[in-house]
């Protein structure tokens, strides 16, 4: 692959000729060319340009030294070909979210119902002041107060307006935070590129095209380009393709790259030629975005159907609680998956592509469903006994007829009768749950930035409170990740320390260090130490760091070697992958020889060997005896020290025997000769085993899954903490482990593996499938008493799959490869194994937040519903009027929710076992507080009540006439009402019986800002808030009376705390998650989506709705797609029909807040995916859209 460079000047960029500025090439030309695959792009470049280098002489750039950096020539590239960045969908403003917020189903009915009573009030009939009406007139000879009818209709209106304004500054601010934590995704992502000779890291948005790019395993193409130069190139593009097979990548037959698509193997360098809008992915993109707007107002629509609980839910996460996704072809539902973790795209939607919803969210869908039901029951049994009651006596007992001038006033009665019962659903409906679960994760996610946990998918930080296992990698994570050689076995003699360069014969040093410096990515490199004293840089993969670290200790250079010869003249490269386990580099020789270097895992390559260099760096034979005595006098004994052991070896092939057939892999690599054997060493991180042992005493399992050698594996484990001595625990190796766990036709039994992994604590030289695998049956598994909810953490490519099982899946932010950080759920800025500690302290305070505030909210919700519920019964009027109780909705969910979601963690909180899955989230301890309290409240409420007039000595409240004015006697109701929730707000703050409620309360600020501002407000209501909050001023006795019952509250809470729980049996916990009957039909539904069966009832109607709106939907996106005929389209729909679709679903449905939708119009263009012909591919192509 000579590369013929002499024929144009290097960093050539700005210089050359062309004076107008004009590339050889148009931003067109390029894009259809970038459309071609295979064969067709290689004739293609041929004909019209002969061959990659002269695309390249005509993008002016050069092949060796890349772009010169020039600001003025970057800038005109930007003008020409455009800029690498796809422009984010834009944020929804702050008046869509009103009116997003408007949508709420309890809330219409409110306003309904206010402007209603409003249009009534200001409507005075004739004459209907006379007694024909009964008593309706009675009391209102004030003029004044007959003027005041209007005013609860315009409080209801004020309080829901207030309500609409908080839930879309919430949602307003949700966005803003998820974009900003977008952006620092994308701007922390680099890429490698070549600019005047020196190889640099940019980030992504900067790349333009033109610029020669580095590319290696692991990476995420992030434009479209050209391969210049490849080794072993293998890419993963099912992103695009939806084919899972990888492809490979030559000059010769295929060297087309796209963005978004993965490097699985090997290394090369490629000329950029389309970036952000104009690459494959940017195209698509476009396709979609024109029809994204009629996509909305269908959805619109579609929001509106579904009982209030539901809307209320769909606020929780951007619509996380309605991901139903039912009739999803399985093939769809993992392409969906790979292409939403593609690219961390600036879109608001947390998306949850798991199998099942998080754990918390479960359950809290199925509470608000149960809670709903029974509010909608309730307000409806009032409504009626009002109506019923108010009939039979005006016109039963007091046997008046029905005339015509009184209809007015009759329906003022039933107006109000009507509002009665919106109140007592409001009441009972708890809508600050999802504001609660909002706050709280988006409060955590904030904290969590500082505790070095990127947080990019909301749930994954409460489901890491639920963890039971952490399935850790070992290099890295638990270990420092600075590798260095400490131990040799070169030249018959085994060194305890780095040999000096003296003790080597010349001959072996020289092999030895031409092995090290050729073989080894070129991008791997040690750099001088930032701070002067610090330690040397380690850039590139770590291991051959170590290497050529060992290289500088024998007092040689590895650079000059590698200026010497060239990547260029590399002439054949293995890279290395997890089946290799090892890394050959063919060189030729000029007598037309070849000479091969290896390197790899110790006992893989020595199995290779059939010589080795002796003391006098002569190669003598090597038998298999040789080589079991050399595993059990030297790789041992360092891999008990817990070294990685790595073997160098070469192998020459002479010019007469011909050139060998490099594809047979197996007779290449052979009949090796053994340079040296060298022991690395990988120190443990010096806090990792205390946050070990954190993990244990919470309750939480931790495993070390590793590629190492088993005794390496073991010795380190040891030295964590993981294997305790005296302890029955297995450590496996991946071998034995498959055998295990596979029945004689090689399937996994879940039964084998459930009598494996409960003891297993160290999977030692373990592929990917053997991780994923595990993961898969520690999930799937029924055997414990809890299901076990794991996290998984990974840093290569090859993790990706584990990762993307794993309930939460953790990336490394440094070391991991881009992959592996699409595939995750949660980024570790700092790579250390004590920041999962803290993301599992932080999940399991999320949980406990939203427990405290349950506690708080269903308290409230019990004792105001049955106050309005008996009060409206017997006295026909709730003692809480409409506006008071929407006060009380608005300190029950938004306040309390904001103070009680905001507690901070504390390390008690790792003190106690894990929840689980199937715990419920309203424990019986919990059960005892919400009932104690009720009963306290109601107790008080009827008692002033019933009797409160006697004991004030004021006017009884009861039984007045329409718009009387406010008594004193309701507005003590409603006071004490109020106080005893602030108090019992306080209470709320311990969950598990804890008697010092007021623990730790100075560490929240905002908690006591709010009881505080609470308490203030109240005070302005009841002396200032006079009709519209139907209230009158109190004295100061009354207000310390009010008080006083209110801090009875906290006595009777230690009173209640007193009860044993576990004598209560009676008691009935709720809000559960899957039980064990539900996981066997679950497992019929392996690929699809898990359906919550509460939701489940609720969505039919709508399922089929969808289904006819997207069947007309896609037929006439059809039509309009063949008329228009754009001129990308054809293009972009020639690839396998799949593709589009899953970008539409990526992109346009992760949007949208209906995915039942998205799931739909998936399905439906899948089914035909394996030979569609191009009519079904672009029905495909606009479903969704």
């Amino acid at each position: 692959m000579a590369n013929n460079t002499a024929d144009h000047p290097p960093g050539n960029s700005v210089n050359e000729g062309n004076h107008d500025g004009d590339f050889g090439v148009s931003m067109e030309d390029l894009k259809n060319l970038m459309e071609l695959r295979s064969a067709e792009a290689v004739n293609k470049i041929q004909d019209m340009y002969g061959d990659v280098q002269s695309i390249c002489r005509r993008l002016k750039t050069s092949p060796i030294e890349g772009l010169s950096g020039n600001p003025v020539d970057l800038e005109k590239r930007h003008a020409t070909f455009g800029k690498n960045f796809i422009p984010p969908k834009k944020a929804k403003t702050f008046l869509q979210l009103v009116w997003e917020a408007l949508q709420d189903v309890t809330l219409i009915i409110l306003e309904i119902a206010a402007i209603i009573s409003l249009g009534l009030s200001f409507y005075h009939p004739p004459g209907g002041e006379s007694e024909v009406c009964g008593q309706v007139a009675s009391g209102v000879e004030d003029e004044g107060e007959a003027q005041a009818g209007w005013i609860e209709g315009a409080a209801i209106l004020f309080s829901v307006i207030i309500v609409v304004l908080v839930t879309a500054f919430n949602d307003w601010s949700k966005e803003k935070q998820f974009r900003g934590l977008q952006s620092r995704i994308e701007q922390e992502q680099k890429f490698t590129v070549i600019r005047k000779g020196q190889v640099i890291q940019i980030p992504v948005a900067e790349i333009v095209v033109g610029d020669i790019a580095q590319i290696k395993y692991g990476d995420l193409l992030p434009a479209d380009g050209i391969l210049i130069q490849g080794n072993d190139l293998k890419i993963d593009e099912s992103s695009l393709t939806g084919e899972s097979d990888h492809v490979r990548k030559s000059l010769e037959k295929d060297p087309m790259l796209l963005s978004g698509t993965h490097v699985m193997e090997g290394s090369g360098r490629m000329v950029v030629s389309a970036v952000g809008l104009n690459s494959q992915t940017g195209i698509i993109f476009t396709l979609l975005g024109a029809s994204e707007n009629d996509e909305e107002k269908k959805v619109k629509k579609s929001k509106k159907h579904g009982p209030p609980e539901n809307r209320n839910k769909a606020k929780t996460q951007d619509g996380i609680a309605l991901e139903i996704q039912p009739l999803k072809s399985e093939e769809a539902a993992e392409s969906e998956e790979k292409e939403e973790k593609e690219e961390a795209k600036p879109v608001k939607k947390v998306n949850v592509t798991k199998k099942e919803k998080s754990v918390l969210q479960g359950k809290l869908t199925r509470l608000a469903v149960q809670i709903g039901k029974a509010g909608l029951i309730m307000s409806a049994v009032t409504v009626i006994i009002l109506i019923l009651f108010f009939v039979i006596d005006t016109f039963g007992i007091q046997g008046r007829s029905w005339i015509a001038e009184c209809t007015p006033i009759y329906i003022q009665y039933f107006v109000k009768f009507f509002i009665i019962g919106v109140t007592v659903l409001v009441v009972a409906v708890p809508e600050g749950l999802p504001l609660a679960v909002t706050i709280s994760l988006a409060y955590s996610v904030k904290k969590m930035m500082k505790d070095n946990n990127l947080v990019r998918h909301l749930d994954a930080c409460e489901t890491m409170g639920n963890a039971t296992a952490i399935c850790s990698d070992k290099t890295g994570t638990l270990t420092m990740n600075r590798m260095t050689v400490v131990q040799a076995y070169v030249g018959d003699t085994h060194h305890k320390t780095v040999p000096e360069p003296e003790a080597i014969k010349p001959e072996t040093l020289e092999v030895l260090v031409n092995s090290i410096s050729i073989n080894s990515a070129y991008t791997t490199k040690i750099l001088p130490p930032e701070k002067e004293g610090g330690l040397p840089r380690h850039v590139g993969n770590k291991t051959e760091c170590s290497l050529l670290g060992l290289v500088l200790e024998l007092k040689r250079d590895y650079q000059p070697i590698r200026d010497e010869v060239p990547e260029e003249k590399l002439y054949k490269v293995y890279t290395f992958n997890s089946s290799r386990k090892s890394m050959s580099t063919v060189l030729k020789n000029a007598d037309g020889g070849f000479r091969m270097y290896s390197k790899g895992a110790s006992e893989i390559v020595l199995r290779k060997c059939s010589r080795i260099l002796d003391a006098e760096g002569k190669p003598r034979v090597f038998k298999p005896k040789d080589r079991d005595e050399m595993v059990r006098k030297v790789i041992e004994p360092m891999a008990c020290d817990g070294l990685r052991t790595i073997c160098v070896a070469y192998r020459d092939f002479p010019a007469e025997a011909g050139e060998p057939d490099w594809d047979s892999e197996n007779d290449i690599l052979n009949e090796l000769t053994c340079i040296t054997v060298v022991g690395i060493e990988d120190p443990v991180r010096p806090e990792v085993p205390e946050a070990i042992s954190k993990c244990q005493r919470a309750g939480i399992t931790v495993r070390m899954v590793t590629g190492d050698n088993i005794n390496t594996a073991r010795a380190i484990a040891t030295k964590c903490g993981i294997l305790l001595p005296g302890e029955d625990f297995l450590c496996l190796e991946g071998k034995e482990f498959n055998q295990q766990i596979r029945n004689d036709k090689g399937e996994v039994e879940q039964e084998r593996l459930d009598k494996v992994w409960p003891k297993l604590r160290v999977l030692a030289r373990s592929s990917p499938t053997d991780k994923h695998t595990l993961v898969k049956g520690i999930i799937d598994s029924t055997v414990a008493e809890t299901r076990q909810v794991v996290a998984v953490t990974g840093d290569g490519t090859n993790d990706g799959p584990a990762l993307k099982k794993a309930d939460v899946g953790f990336a490394m932010g440094i070391a991991g490869t881009d992959v592996a950080k699409e595939a995750s759920d949660i980024i570790l800025t700092d790579d250390n194994f004590t920041s999962i500690v803290k993301a599992v302290m932080w999940g399991r305070n999320v949980y406990d937040s939203i427990s405290k505030f349950l506690q708080f909210q269903l308290t409230v919700n019990v004792v105001a519903v049955i106050v309005a519920f008996t009060g409206a019964c017997i006295t026909q009027d709730s003692p809480l009027k409409a506006v008071q109780m929407l006060w009380v909705n608005l300190i029950m969910d938004t306040l309390a929710s904001l103070a009680l979601a905001t507690e901070p963690p504390t390390d008690s909180l790792l003190l106690r076992k894990p929840y689980g899955r199937d715990k419920p989230l309203i424990s019986r301890t919990m059960m005892k507080n919400i009932l104690g309290h009720a009963v306290y409240q109601l107790v008080i409420i009827f008692t002033l009540l019933f009797a409160g007039e006697k004991f004030f000595d004021i006017d009884s409240g009861r039984n007045t006439p329409l718009h009387s004015p406010p008594s004193e006697h309701y507005t003590i109701v409603f006071n004490v009402f109020v106080m005893m929730q602030l108090f019992n707000e306080i209470n709320a703050r311990k969950i598990h019986g804890e008697r010092n409620v007021f623990e730790g309360i100075y560490r929240n600020p905002i908690f006591c800002s709010v009881v505080l501002g609470t308490f203030a407000l109240q005070i302005i209501i009841v002396q200032f808030g006079g009709k519209p909050f139907s209230c009158t001023a109190l004295t100061i006795d009354q207000w310390l009376w009010c008080v006083f019952i209110g801090v009875g509250e906290l006595l009777w809470g230690q009173l209640v705390t007193s009860i044993p729980t576990h004598r209560l049996k009676f008691l009935k916990e709720a809000g559960h998650g899957i039980t064990k009957e539900e996981i066997h039909e679950e497992e019929l539904t392996e690929g699809a989506d898990e359906i919550d069966h509460a939701e489940m009832e609720l969505r039919r109607g709508q399922i089929l709705w969808f289904r006819g709106l997207n069947r007309i939907q896609t037929q006439m996106d059809v039509v309009y797609t063949f008329q228009t005929g754009q001129a990308a389209v054809p293009g972009a729909l020639r690839r396998q029909p799949s593709v589009v679709s899953q970008h539409n679903d990526a992109t346009a449905a992760k949007t949208l807040s209906s995915p039942t939708h998205v799931g739909l119009s998936s399905s439906s263009s899948l089914t035909n995916s394996a030979g569609a012909a191009p009519p079904a591919a672009a029905s495909s192509s606009t479903a969704g859209n």
